[in-house]
């Protein structure tokens, strides 16, 4: 099941006591303090993890807390630190305060851990608190307090490539030619009802990741068809890839780019920042169309953006994409 949201409740472990002792030694009548500090509360830590792609987990668990300090004991002893809590999250979330919506943090590598919330401070034992004038003092403090927050986790995919069409536009079919990705594959709008992510092998060694999301409909950006719900995964993709279904278009071919046109806006419309993004139109289903259609779409004017026609069906052409889209990343790593 995949869910790329959840509210949870965290509290980081309250400190230890501090201990009120005193030296009891055969020979020494009037021992000083020797009350040990109290440990420290557990910290509350969030770990990213390559394995983990959904946030389902915490429908089962919705409340976690670190370990508390133990109290100091006598003779110096202090007491041990408590268990921090270590949750384990997948990569691209975005960890919020539920009550501010604030971004409190978020983690985006393989192994990337940050302290959300710290343990509380252990308590000071009576040993502290000798001085010159009070050599027997019957004081400690106490542990302090742990923090607790109610927070909002987010998922935000990480793929190299973003797949963005309308519904049916050939996103699920081209990623399971091109992938060992295995998406839902039928005739119908909105097959896809959640992001599938599939790893593209380049050469011996190298790869890249691509991520199809649901269908995008006019109005998306408003809550139209899956709306925003998934227009989230394509902030963290380096390059889009737009897909156009031909068997949609005029066979006179008036107009190839109104989808893409469309699909622009409402990317826009969600955040303007996608349309710096480096861009790429793919032509899909291209052995169910005219070879004037063709024609004509190879003559399109995209302003400079590269573009290509595909069939996902019969294959052609999807090494020539794949070489496209890998020559994209390569200049944005240089």
């Amino acid at each position: 099941m995949f869910i790329d949201y959840t509210k949870i409740f965290i509290k980081s472990g309250d400190g230890g006591n501090g201990c009120i002792s005193f030296r009891r030694e055969k020979y020494v009548p009037k021992g000083g303090p020797n009350g040990g500090d109290g440990g420290k509360g557990g910290d509350i830590v969030f770990k990213a993890s390559a394995q983990l792609n959904t946030l389902v987990d915490f429908t089962y668990k919705r409340h976690h807390k670190a370990g508390r300090g133990a109290h100091g004991l006598g003779g110096d002893k202090n007491g041990k630190n408590g268990k921090d809590e270590v949750i384990l999250v997948p990569c691209g979330s975005v960890i919020k305060n539920f009550e501010t919506g604030e971004i409190v943090n978020e983690l985006l590598y393989d192994g990337e851990e940050k302290i959300i919330l710290k343990g509380g401070r252990g308590g000071k034992g009576n040993t502290h608190f000798k001085t010159s004038t009070n050599r027997t003092p019957r004081y400690a403090e106490k542990g302090k307090p742990g923090e607790e927050m109610t927070i909002v986790i987010e998922l935000k995919l990480i793929a190299d490539i973003g797949l963005v069409g309308f519904p049916n536009a050939g996103k699920s079919t081209l990623i399971s030619k091109i992938s060992a990705a295995k998406p839902k594959i039928a005739d119908y709008p909105f097959t896809t009802l959640k992001p599938n992510l599939g790893i593209v092998k380049m050469h011996e060694y190298d790869s890249f990741v691509v991520a199809d999301i649901p269908g995008i409909i006019e109005g998306a950006s408003s809550g139209k068809g899956l709306g925003i719900q998934f227009l989230k995964h394509i902030e963290r993709t380096r390059v889009l890839l737009f897909m156009i279904d031909t068997t949609n278009l005029s066979p006179d071919g008036k107009n190839p780019l109104k989808e893409y046109k469309i699909l622009l806006k409402e990317l826009e419309n969600y955040e303007a920042d996608l349309l710096d993004k480096p861009r790429v139109i793919c032509f899909t289903k291209i052995d169910a169309i005219s070879d004037e259609l063709k024609k004509k779409l190879k003559n399109a004017r995209t302003a400079g953006i590269d573009k290509i026609q595909i069939s996902s069906i019969t294959g052609e052409n999807l090494a020539e994409l794949k070489d496209i889209l890998w020559n994209k990343l390569k200049t944005l790593d240089k």
